[in-house]
């Protein structure tokens, strides 16, 4: 009778415990070679690793490297928990030196002993912490799964790691994705979803690099143009190769497609002729120098072609998850990365902003950074009767007033024991609730009405886009309340102001319909409108746009039909124009103290003096 992988593993154990020598017979190749390594290494199975986990000020600058990267990672690793939710997994992004980054968990595998090993910050090389998913990935780059007992300590035996490397668009090793489980949930399926992920973040990563270039899909069937196994090819205007994904090296196997080749070395169409029947048609034939027929696309042209799609795609890519938080504006990053620390920390956070600013969503993304394993529960305060909102907040007993449910309710705070309360709309909580607010917060202890007492563990999130200093002054809003909301106080800016516009738009198409792009000269166009909704109005029209048109390709002239036309010069002057009043208001706002103005925006004090400057205030 055959032995299984774990019979085989635990076998290899007891010999290498035995003799000290690895067996080549009971083991995988990769793991065979990999526990040589380990023994090289001086690591010796029957005493495990501790814990070894970087300093949060040293994950913080190795997540704000990786900006756009982990946006694009965090997307996929929300998708893929979607995929396998209820499997018991704990999805990873890591460094290519193993570095933890990001986690998102199952409730039920976060509750295991094993997860508390995997946390953000902490060290998974293989010279560490032996044969493992993410460590051996990060030897061999190549995808790998590591099951059981395969592992070369035995105190991760209870694991099932399916790991993938990501690579950059020059081909070097940019992170990895892991989805790691208990052995009982193990799925065959996974490793085909983990390096569909990571094929999703090096396409992300290759259309960003080069979304100002020609960029050419390719398949030898047309019905995969579209999709995850597509070559992309990126040249500049005169054909000049850039860079070439990995299903494009693979697809183009043998021929010079490395930077500084030619599309004309590569391709038997002179490179002019393929440009001028790209703006004909959306799909034409390529045949390469040794005689392999392909249908390609331009997805990425610097010119403006009406690209119309002649059939769509027979599946759809899955969308990419809204969950991550762009933030490649630097003032964007910072205010990330205090609201990060913030919630590690349980402080309560205050983000302030337009409407349609991204408030929740940044409310969301403090819950994820925060690492708690409860639910994110969001409440909209001025939706709620004024008449319910303490028992719909704090909970209720049966029979505690007239209408009450019968069992009566535990209330949403009770709901994010453990996780994340997010008030929104926190100005217009009524007067008589904030001394009750107030008072849960001094010893965050829960009283419903006409219940028990009940202390809880919450992380608090408000958010609000009025101006609270002018409803502390007319009596509407508690100053003592604001002071134990804003222990961390953060201002989104308006799209208009934000230097990432390029970054958010791709990402809300993704999140829309992931099979779409948009052309630079439609970005451009964009990027040009006031946005007096922001992110939400964005959204909105790009949604529009999709319905409008059955392009993959969307250009200019299609947004321009929806978003109308707009002024060259307008946002730049809404930019600065609304950057100027943001800083005035909060200068104000704070009794005319430079450094709280700067801390509250995150930005330096120069830059408050410099706006004082152009615009000194009224004495």
């Amino acid at each position: 009778m055959e032995l299984s992988v774990a019979e085989r593993a635990s076998q290899a154990h007891g010999i290498l415990r035995e003799t000290g020598a690895v067996p080549n017979n009971l083991l995988a190749v990769d793991i065979y070679e990999s526990w040589l390594r380990c023994v090289a290494a001086g690591l010796d199975p029957t005493r495990p690793p501790s814990s070894d986990v970087v300093s949060p000020g040293e994950l913080r600058s190795e997540q704000e490297r990786r900006v756009l990267l982990r946006g694009l990672a965090l997307a996929e690793m929300q998708t893929l928990h979607d995929q396998i939710a209820g499997s018991n997994f704990l999805i990873a992004f890591a460094t290519p030196e193993g570095l933890l980054l990001d986690i998102v968990a199952d409730k039920s595998f976060a509750d295991t002993p094993e997860a508390k090993n995997i946390r953000s910050g902490s060290l998974w090389s293989e010279a560490r912490c032996g044969t493992n998913g993410v460590g051996t990935v990060a030897f061999l780059k190549r995808p790998v799964v590591v099951h059981g007992s395969e592992h070369y300590f035995p105190r991760f035996g209870s694991l099932t790691c399916t790991a993938s490397p990501i690579f950059a668009p020059d081909g070097s090793l940019a992170g990895i994705i892991d989805a790691s489980s208990d052995c009982v949930s193990r799925q065959t399926h996974t490793a085909a979803l983990v390096g569909m992920a990571a094929t999703q973040i090096e396409n992300g990563l290759f259309r960003e690099r080069h979304r100002r270039d020609i960029l050419i899909a390719f398949h030898s069937r047309g019905e995969y143009l579209h999709t995850l196994t597509a070559g992309l090819l990126a040249v500049d205007e005169s054909g000049r190769v850039l860079a070439a994904n990995q299903a494009a090296r693979l697809l183009l196997n043998g021929l010079p497609i490395s930077p500084g080749g030619s599309f004309s070395d590569i391709f038997r169409k002179r490179f002019n002729s393929f440009i001028d029947e790209g703006r004909r048609r959306e799909r034409q034939r390529l045949q390469d120098e040794v005689g392999s027929s392909f249908v390609a696309t331009i997805e990425h042209p610097n010119f403006s072609p009406m690209l119309r799609a002649v059939d769509k795609p027979p599946t759809a890519t899955p969308a990419v998850s809204p969950t991550a938080f762009i933030s490649v504006d630097p003032l964007i990053a910072r205010i990330v990365r205090q609201t990060e620390t913030a919630a590690q920390r349980k402080m309560p956070i205050l983000i302030r902003g337009e409407t349609g600013t991204g408030k929740e969503q940044l409310a969301r993304h403090a819950h994820a950074a925060s690492g708690r394993r409860g639910s994110f529960v969001a409440v909209n305060c001025a939706a709620l009767p004024e008449s319910l909102i303490e028992a719909e907040l704090f909970g209720y007993s049966e029979g505690a007033f007239t209408g009450a449910r019968k069992g009566g309710s535990s209330g949403l705070v009770r709901e994010a024991d453990g996780g994340t309360l997010f008030l929104d709309e926190i100005g217009d909580m009524p007067v008589t609730l904030q001394a009750v607010l107030l008072r849960f917060l001094d010893d965050w202890t829960l009283r419903p009405v006409g219940g028990a007492k009940r202390q809880v563990d919450v992380l608090l999130v408000s958010a609000t886009n009025a101006d609270l200093s002018n409803s502390i002054a007319k009596g509407r809003f508690r100053s003592d309340l604001l002071f134990r909301l804003n222990t961390l106080e953060v201002t989104l800016p308006p799209l208009a102001e934000r230097s990432d516009f390029d970054a958010i738009a791709t990402h809300l198409l993704a999140t829309i319909d992931a099979r779409r792009t948009l052309s630079a000269a439609a970005i451009d166009h964009l990027a040009k409108c006031a946005w007096p909704g922001n992110i939400r109005e964005l959204r909105n029209v790009l949604s529009r746009v999709t319905l409008q048109t059955e392009d993959y390709v969307i250009d200019c002239p299609t947004v321009a039909s929806i978003a109308g036309p707009h002024n060259e010069g307008k946002r730049s002057s809404t930019l600065h124009g609304r950057r100027r009043a943001q800083v005035l208001a909060t200068y104000a706002e704070t009794g005319n103290n430079i450094s709280e103005t700067a801390r509250r925006l995150g930005v330096s004090r120069n830059t408050i003096y410099r706006v004082l400057g152009d615009h000194p205030p009224e004495r």
